[in-house]
């Protein structure tokens, strides 16, 4: 009797994956940078949540010479991310990024060492501009690294990842915060210092295929690239002037994305300040807006990307995501003379929205960035792209702080409108864009 072929039998039933399996990514690419965002936001909570007070109270600055260092810093952060995007291009992604990175690492180190306000400034702005500079290289590392088609959803997985880092550093960091002696905050900078070092080893290790791999670098620069001509299967611009910064449409994307990006700050400035001096909410609302903001983004940030493939519908994710930060603001707005208990639950409320109108702006701006940006130097555009980012960040406490808190509801209803506008001139701006591609097509 002979045995039956194996195509005949019948196939045994795989195993039920666990639990922790199906929150991993199926891509092997995206999961090894996940673990890489993990280690260094691990690193980023623990060092945020230590950050002002050992720089306050064990460095020895007054509030008013850490915010001066701060801005100073953040306008270094935003100068540094275009020339990070075009030595990308030039000599790689993966190399600019880790020597940005070990630099951010060895920069962080140096906090436990400065000493007098003038070193501590100018290495605030070092490391703001290491730090903003790997952004921008970051970001053109994952086009190099990812399909086209999954790039926008490999950076929401990666920006829950972020969030889940984030949290659990900042609950290491409350230990430092409780024992609240030197020695505490010193670990807790050291530790991120070494996080970031780390992750530089990561990134090194990380594969990068071999049509975009060296596109400078040792035996990639000669006279081909220097003429502008093709490499690796991407053009090289070289000393060329950066094209993202001739591309109309790509910078009006820019600065509406940077404009919506001024949620970031009503969020961490503007809501807590708005709890504490405008509103009978019990002051942990605050701690609970941002409880409600990260849930969110966990939640439903890769969710939030699906059917942003095409640029027009990303357009229209940004301007729906507009008018439901627009609702946001008028929401929290109404917290103003309520009764603490109501207060609490209408800023909540209002935060839910914003977390909402988040996620799916961000998944709308970071096709844009991509999708206008076609295969053409993701090292210039993302660092033009950058930049507009870090320009948000550098502005936005001090636009919340004195124009919305200053003005109460006139204030919330106007950054509303500002960002209800920024989202729905993305539409626009996407035209723009469809009818040059059309006539450069044509010519």
């Amino acid at each position: 009797m002979t045995t039956p072929p194996a195509a005949t039998a019948a196939p045994r039933p795989a195993p039920p994956a666990s639990r922790a399996s199906r929150l991993l990514h199926p891509d092997p690419t995206v999961r090894r940078l996940a673990r890489i965002t993990l280690l260094n936001t691990l690193g980023s909570g623990l060092s945020l949540s230590v950050g002002v007070l050992f720089f306050t109270r064990y460095l020895g600055l007054s509030a008013a010479q850490l915010g001066l260092a701060l801005t100073a810093a953040g306008l270094c952060g935003v100068l540094a991310s275009v020339p990070a995007g075009r030595a990308a291009d030039r000599w790689g992604s993966r190399p600019i990024l880790v020597a940005l990175v070990a630099l951010t690492g060895l920069g962080t180190a140096g906090y436990t060492a400065v000493g007098g306000y003038p070193a501590f400034v100018a290495l605030a702005c070092l490391v703001a501009a290491a730090d903003r500079g790997a952004a921008a290289v970051r970001n053109a590392l994952y086009a190099e690294v990812l399909p086209a088609d999954k790039r926008v959803a490999g950076r929401a997985y990666l920006r829950v990842v972020t969030n889940v880092g984030l949290c659990l550093g900042t609950g290491v960091g409350a230990v430092a915060l409780q024992v609240d002696s030197r020695p505490g905050y010193l670990a807790a900078i050291l530790a991120d210092a070494a996080s970031y070092l780390a992750v530089a080893v990561m990134f090194q290790r990380l594969p990068v295929p071999d049509r975009v791999r060296g596109a400078g670098g040792p035996g990639g620069s000669g006279a081909a690239a220097d003429a502008g001509g093709e490499r690796g299967g991407r053009r090289r611009p070289a000393r060329e002037p950066n094209p993202a910064l001739r591309d109309g449409p790509f910078l009006l994307v820019t600065g509406l994305s940077a404009v919506l990006g001024l949620q970031f700050a009503m969020l961490e400035v503007g809501v807590p300040l708005w709890i504490v001096q405008q509103t009978d909410a019990p002051r942990i609302t605050v701690a609970a807006t941002l409880v409600v903001n990260t849930v969110l983004v966990i939640a439903f940030q890769v969710r939030a990307t699906r059917g942003t493939e095409h640029p027009a519908a990303a357009a229209r994710a940004c301007g729906r995501a507009g008018l439901i930060l627009a609702a946001s603001c008028l929401v929290i707005a109404l917290a103003h003379g309520a009764p603490a208990a109501i207060a609490a639950v209408v800023v909540l409320a209002g935060v839910a929205l914003q977390g909402v109108g988040e996620v799916l702006g961000q998944a709308g701006t970071w096709a844009l960035s991509y999708d206008l940006a076609g295969e053409r130097a993701h090292g210039a555009y993302q660092g033009v792209f950058n930049a507009g980012t870090a320009a948000a960040l550098m502005i936005g406490p001090a636009v919340v702080s004195t124009v919305v808190i200053g003005h109460g509801l006139v204030g919330w209803a106007a950054l509303g409108a500002l960002l209800a506008g920024a989202g729905l001139g993305m539409g626009p701006a996407v035209r723009w864009a469809r009818r040059r591609d059309t006539t450069a097509a044509t010519v």
